[in-house]
């Protein structure tokens, strides 16, 4: 591997606070790309205007600073705020079009607010046999002219796509018939998660995105759209979950946030519990980022999630 052209990412939606897992991903993904010599971006992925704010992005930068995971490139940078990158999107969403491959949509609208955010385990997924596919012209004209604005998919191919992750290995995925059609914008036209993040990892030139299993589902669908756009998908590289219980840590569930972390652990010492988690260390130590670039192995992170209890 190039490693003077390997470029990775934190890619967090302010949100909210970050929590445990939050870290963890973000610190492998630095490790990720620092044990490679590459560079990393921090962007922020503000794609809902309901959900994040700008206070959440400061927030986030501050923590990530106060771990010692410093970035190269991105925020405070509007350009790398998917909110400020609507243009982008707008003309991927055209090239798809002129494909002949986006048509409207009228799902329901609880699937219509998820899109935008990425995906989680339990949530709806999309009937990959939209009947909206086959409306006729007038059928469609009938809807919007009743006041239904539709949602947009895009109309995935009957082909297996395979990945290779740098963690979990081989993964395949047929988009038609196990993922089915995708919203690649609301109908309030804001612009989904899949189409996004897709355009600014091809735009941005990505080439290793480290991020939870959860989302490995979505690497398929990702690499597909960044084929057909005509650009390289990056390499996966996925992580496995922290829990409580069953449920894993989210922003959605309430988990302990970064702002109680500062009160109560040293960065070096929180960054050695990641570490020790990640299986960096056979025990919790403090220690820096920096000090962990030359312990970095994938072979040594667990595949099964790993337990908070």
């Amino acid at each position: 591997m190039d490693t003077a052209s390997v470029t990775g990412r934190f890619a967090p939606s302010p949100s909210g606070h970050m929590h445990m897992g939050n870290l963890l991903a973000m610190l492998l993904a630095w490790l990720d790309a620092r044990a490679l010599g590459g560079r990393m971006i921090l962007r922020m992925e503000d794609l809902d205007p309901v959900r994040t704010r700008p206070e959440y992005a400061a927030a986030i930068a501050d923590d990530l600073a106060w771990l010692g995971l410093d970035w190269d490139e991105g925020w405070p940078d509007p350009a790398y705020c998917q909110s400020r990158r609507t243009s982008y999107y707008e003309e991927a969403f055209r090239a798809l079009e002129a494909k002949g491959l986006v048509y409207p949509c009228w799902c329901s609208r609880a699937q219509r607010l998820a899109a935008a955010n990425a995906p989680h385990p339990g949530e709806a997924v999309h009937d990959p046999r939209c009947r909206c596919a086959s409306l006729s012209p007038s059928e469609r004209a009938a809807r919007i002219a009743a006041g239904r604005l539709p949602a947009w998919k895009v109309r995935v191919p009957d082909e297996t796509v395979t990945i290779r992750d740098g963690h979990y290995g081989v993964y395949a995925e047929n988009l038609a018939r196990e993922g089915g059609d995708f919203i690649i914008r609301r109908a309030d036209g804001v612009y989904a998660y899949q189409l996004a993040v897709s355009v600014d990892d091809m735009r941005m030139g990505v080439t290793r995105v480290v991020r939870g299993r959860d989302l490995l589902s979505s690497a398929p669908r990702q690499a597909w759209l960044i084929r057909t756009l005509g650009g390289t998908p990056p390499e996966y590289c996925h992580l496995p979950l922290l829990i409580s219980g069953r449920e894993k840590l989210s922003k959605r569930l309430g988990s302990q946030s970064t702002q109680a972390f500062h009160q109560s652990w040293d960065p070096r010492e929180l960054v050695g519990h990641l570490a020790c988690l990640a299986g960096l260390l056979p025990a919790p130590e403090p220690v820096s980022p920096r000090q962990l670039t030359d312990r970095f192995d994938w072979d040594k992170v667990p595949r099964e999630d790993i337990s908070m209890e």
